[in-house]
């Protein structure tokens, strides 16, 4: 078992990997895909907590007759090597961003982010690392989780983390035959396509993308972020699934409530992974949005 996804193994027959290249800034390198008309308008993909690039396998290429695509591999995650100073905090991922959108080059007039990955979209616009016109939330994760689960789950996570042999054993629990699959039916409520499956498969099965994962749940602020939501003035589309089983849907409407520039649309029957789930769906309901604030 390789203790890191390894570019010319599990990255091999990766989606997009035409697309893709490798970039530095400071102690992070970075796997980015970038595609679409070199003078389109930028938009910038961040996927979710133990996702990467390849969560946007269909939506990217759909977005990318229009629009400058631009989807990294988040710190600890994917291909992407390396941790931003402070270590994977909402904060320090934001600030890790920011620098790679000045070393790219680009400036995008929107985000669109995956559950953790829209929480980050908010965090980037309200530190100033990025400047959007509009901010696209899929199955957004931007509420701490409620009662006691929400007081336990980090410390659980910080726990695994701090233990050497915790992602080594979720990687091994990964390579058991079907697991993956039903791991994301039960904790997503989506059901994806095959290639969709291997990618996570692959990258599950390495203990540095299982510790990546741990890390960001473990360091994430999501009870900071509440307290700024008010003071977000971006252009806000919250799009979810009624089967959503990672993030409810009560959730993404009390979110909806406290921020004054937002609205929420309701996709009946598709969970956490929508966007891998009707692609084509999400793209009529995002380019619209954009091209009514950009």
């Amino acid at each position: 078992m390789s203790s890191a996804p390894r570019w010319d193994v599990e990255g091999r027959n990766w989606p997009g990997r035409s697309h893709s290249r490798f970039v530095s800034t400071g102690p992070v390198r970075w796997h980015v895909q970038v595609q679409g008309p070199q003078d389109a308008p930028v938009l910038l993909l961040l996927h979710g907590t133990g996702a990467a690039t390849h969560s946007w396998r269909d939506l990217a290429p759909l977005l990318a007759d229009q629009f400058r695509v631009v989807a990294p591999d988040l710190p600890g995650h994917g291909f992407t090597r390396g941790r931003p100073v402070g270590g994977l905090t909402m904060v320090a991922t934001a600030r890790a961003l920011g620098d790679l959108l000045r070393a790219l080059e680009v400036a995008p007039v929107a985000i669109i982010g995956h559950s953790a990955g829209a929480a980050l979209a908010l965090r980037m616009a309200l530190d100033d690392r990025a400047a959007p016109r509009a901010i696209i939330g899929l199955g957004a994760a931007l509420l701490p989780i409620p009662g006691l689960a929400g007081v336990l789950f980090p410390s659980l996570a910080r726990l695994l983390f701090v233990n050497p042999l915790a992602p080594y054993l979720a990687a091994r629990m990964a390579r058991q035959p079907g697991e993956v699959a039903r791991f994301l039916a039960r904790s997503t409520g989506s059901r994806i396509d095959a290639a969709g499956i291997a990618g996570y498969a692959a990258l599950f099965g390495t203990a540095d993308h299982c510790a990546g994962a741990l890390g960001m749940m473990a360091d994430w602020d999501l009870a900071g972020l509440r307290r700024d939501l008010a003071r977000v003035n971006v252009p806000l589309l919250l799009i979810h699934g009624s089967a959503d089983a990672a993030i409810s849907l009560t959730d993404a409407r009390a979110a909806t409530a406290m921020i004054a520039h937002a609205r929420l649309v309701a996709l009946e029957g598709l969970g956490h992974l929508a966007h891998e789930e009707q692609p084509a769906r999400i793209v009529d309901l995002i380019t619209p949005f954009i091209a009514e604030h950009v």
